[in-house]
């Protein structure tokens, strides 16, 4: 019985779709091509410039974005928790919806960048430059924290990181 149950077991954890990511759709997204919807889980996209490229729903979750070029890139309800996005250029980007739960923005520029519904609990923003972003709430900045450097639009202010 023990046998059959321990079979059972292995059979369904081996037919089970995996969670990690999917290295061609990180290479494509390198490539220069689009890739909405996709398993970008813990990719290294630091240095890169993926520039306008469409990652609406994409699951970059742990990710490295660290000195990356992202302008007008689409992250629109794609799951960025705990991503290193230190020092990330994202001029105009879409974070619309987009879980940035824990997520490092140190030192990121993101002048025209889209905020609206974005989760920024627990993410730092230490020296950003967020000054001209769209779509940011005080509601979204309680949540998050930065310092005397960070860069908000008028009338926004977030706690410092401890």
């Amino acid at each position: 019985m023990k046998q059959l149950a321990f079979t059972l077991l292995a059979t369904c954890l081996v037919s089970m779709p995996a969670l990690a990511q999917n290295a061609s759709q990180i290479a494509g997204v390198k490539a220069g091509r689009s890739c909405p919807n996709c398993n970008l889980f813990q990719a290294d996209f630091d240095y890169e410039d993926i520039s306008r490229r469409n990652l609406a729903g994409s699951r970059l979750r742990q990710s490295d974005l660290s000195l990356s070029t992202a302008e007008y890139t689409n992250f629109s309800r794609a799951d960025l928790s705990i991503a290193n996005m230190y020092g990330i250029r994202a001029t105009g980007a879409n974070f619309a919806r987009a879980n940035l739960s824990q997520a490092s923005m140190v030192g990121g520029y993101f002048s025209g960048a889209n905020f609206a519904g974005a989760v920024l609990t627990g993410a730092n923003l230490s020296g950003a430059e967020a000054a001209g972003a769209r779509g940011l709430t005080q509601r979204q900045l309680n949540g998050a924290c930065g310092d005397a450097t960070t860069e908000l639009p008028r009338g926004l202010h977030i706690a410092p990181c401890r």
